[in-house]
């Protein structure tokens, strides 16, 4: 089908479920299509903001949930297994605190905190312009906000390649070839705001890229695509490599940050987050992945 039109098969793709799965959701009129010459066909704009609005009905879902739970916050926006780590040492160091966080995108994140249907945002965006993280998307994206942007780690990301394409990937220039399957992240998200910018620098059409419009959610799904034979590579941190025994190829040493509202800066849940982040006993145990730098870990970068 055109860029523009979707049938069930490539909506199913798009959205990483089961084919059956669509026909229920057209059954319940939960997902915007319209039928064709008997068949159905979905308009990929109207999707995408299908799954925003459907973003936005999670968290304010979640919201009205977590406002009941006394000390307790929500994030939203990017993801990385040590922030995993980090969450689960709070909940364990400081029982009375909670940090409950939902995999939107960095950008999505920001846009959550600016309508207040999140505490925390955390984000990973690269502006090429001025060489810097995540501030100069503040006044596009979280305009009502007086936000605050603290360092939580610099972890480095690059190309992860399947074993059986080790020898015949050579980098961006690899990535038209026909041999070569990519795995991509959604629309928002911090990996996909750097390669998109690096595709547009290099003069690299994403429509000669196969795999180009397979997104996942999470580093981890990108790894788990290549082990699983659905694409042959894709771009995430160089912690998934190491856990999963991926060939990595570094591209860059990004920082990594927690972006919130004053207000909320000042909270005990937060203050407990950030002496976990700077404590010796949780920074020995990222070591062992490696990767990661946190010589600016809780520093206020913008506020």
């Amino acid at each position: 089908m055109s860029k523009e039109l979707m049938n069930t098969k490539e909506v199913a793709q798009y959205l990483d479920i089961h084919e059956k799965q669509v026909y229920l959701l057209i059954k319940a009129g939960k997902i915007p299509c319209t039928r064709v010459t008997g068949k159905w066909i979905f308009p990929v704009g109207l999707i995408d903001e299908w799954i925003r609005t459907s973003a936005q009905d999670f968290l304010q879902q979640a919201r009205k949930k977590i406002n009941s739970i006394e000390g307790s916050l929500l994030a939203a926006g990017s993801n990385d297994p040590v922030l995993d780590m980090l969450l689960t040492a709070i909940k364990r160091d400081h029982p009375a605190f909670n940090i409950f966080s939902t995999n939107t995108g960095s950008v999505n994140g920001l846009e959550a905190l600016n309508t207040g249907l999140t505490d925390i945002a955390f984000a990973h965006l690269y502006d090429s312009a001025s060489g810097d993280y995540n501030t100069p998307y503040l006044k596009q994206h979280c305009p009502n906000r007086s936000p605050v942007v603290v360092n939580l780690f610099y972890r480095q990301i690059g190309f992860l390649v399947a074993k059986t394409k080790s020898k015949i990937f050579k980098g961006w220039d690899s990535l038209t070839q026909k041999s070569i399957h990519f795995v991509n992240r959604q629309k928002g998200s911090g990996i996909r705001v750097l390669l998109d910018q690096e595709l547009n620098e290099r003069g690299i059409a994403s429509g000669d890229i196969s795999g180009y419009e397979n997104e996942v959610y999470t580093h981890f799904e990108v790894g788990l695509s290549l082990i699983s034979g659905e694409a042959d590579t894709g771009i995430a941190s160089a912690a998934v490599a190491k856990i999963l025994d991926l060939d990595f190829r570094p591209l860059v040493d990004e920082r990594f940050d927690m972006i919130l509202d004053k207000k909320t800066f000042f909270q005990p849940a937060i203050q407990a987050f950030i002496e976990t982040l700077q404590s010796v006993k949780f920074k020995n145990r990222v070591e062992k992945i490696g990767s990661y730098n946190f010589m600016d870990a809780g520093r206020i970068l913008h506020s």
